[in-house]
């Protein structure tokens, strides 16, 4: 098995899971107590944990991710060296956001430097895509690429918004990268694309076992907004090789829940910036879900988006696109409503 565009066979690819799930692993047992030390998250009225906890187990994922996605484009050698490059710059974007972030996690940044900072990244990453690359060809191209440029600045956002209790994050990431190797398989990916995707992937397991309730770490936003920034390039990616639905199905339960909340937020005029718990989960949580019952109604809603997008994936007829697309919305319509709904039981 080949991924991508002439890409490496599968004990390649197996290889590079396994190394990123190791380095990543072994860098958050190196690196905690320190985290222990100058990195600890500590409960409040908004906080979803109750002890004291360190953060910053994204520094592990994000490092793995990088060296290991530089280790395979050095080892491999890959037609389309433009794309190398391109995912070259894009991981030194995913660097630079994660410094913000942890920047923010120790001393937390004003709102409007923080944006503007993380807006830099972005800038970045939608400025190595190729310039003929086109998702809406009827818009003009300067305002396609401002709503790249906004699009992933949110996605950005939301991944940093969404993680906010235990697996959370690994429940969303694990599958929808998973989706992205499997789709660079069937070459709707470029290889190097792709190995990134792999090496995110590897970097969440070895993280996984830390972050398990009761968690003894969290990501943190060095983990999260890069993490964001990584999975909204692939995302805009996968949608430029004509697989839009695809790149919208596959995250679209962190999309509805983050993107109902804020406009919720907007209408009542709450301050939308500051920190809260009116996500969909989260409400959850407050009316008797457990954490883990939580994490596995949406890691298996983001399987069965994963297979939606597979369907569109093998199917671009129109009818099974848009039905794919209702049975997505479907799905986390219910799920939303699901959350918001069940009662606390009586002991």
């Amino acid at each position: 098995m080949t991924i991508g565009e002439g890409g490496f066979d599968f004990w390649a690819g197996a290889a590079a899971l396994v190394a990123a799930a190791a380095l990543s692993a072994g860098l958050i047992v190196l690196l905690r107590p320190w985290l222990l030390r100058y990195a600890l998250a500590r409960p409040n009225a908004r906080s979803s944990h109750r002890k004291p906890t360190p953060q910053g187990g994204g520094i592990a994922v994000i490092a793995a991710t990088i060296l290991v996605t530089a280790g395979g484009l050095a080892l491999f050698g890959y037609p389309g060296w433009a794309v190398a490059q391109q995912v070259s710059l894009v991981l030194a974007a995913a660097a630079f956001i994660a410094i913000v972030g942890g920047i923010d996690d120790v001393h937390p940044l004003p709102i409007v430097p923080r944006l503007l900072l993380q807006a830099l990244a972005a800038i970045a990453a939608i400025a190595v895509l190729p310039a003929d690359m086109r998702v809406l060809p009827s818009v003009p191209w300067w305002l396609e690429r401002l709503g790249f440029l906004l699009a992933l600045l949110w996605f950005v956002n939301l991944v940093n918004f969404m993680d906010g209790i235990d697996w959370m994050t690994v429940a969303e990431v694990v599958p929808l990268s998973a989706s992205l190797v499997l789709l660079g398989v069937m070459a709707k990916l470029p290889a190097p694309a792709t190995v990134m995707a792999l090496a995110l992937l590897g970097g969440m397991l070895g993280f996984a076992p830390f972050n398990k309730p009761v968690a003894r770490l969290f990501l943190g936003d060095v983990g999260s907004l890069s993490i964001g920034l990584l999975l909204g390039w692939l995302l805009l990616r996968l949608a430029q090789a004509g697989e839009g639905a695809a790149a919208l199905l596959l995250p679209l339960y962190y999309l509805a829940d983050a993107s109902v909340t804020l406009a919720r937020r907007l209408l009542a005029g709450e301050p939308f910036w500051q920190a809260h718990r009116s996500h969909f989960y989260q409400r959850a949580g407050d009316i008797g879900f457990s954490v883990g019952e939580i994490v596995a109604r949406v890691f298996l809603t983001n399987v069965a988006l994963a297979a939606l997008a597979f369907l569109t994936v093998a199917s671009h007829a129109p009818t099974v696109i848009v039905g794919s697309l209702l049975a997505g919305s479907a799905l986390i319509a219910w799920l939303l409503l699901h959350f918001s709904r069940k009662r606390v039981l009586e002991r």
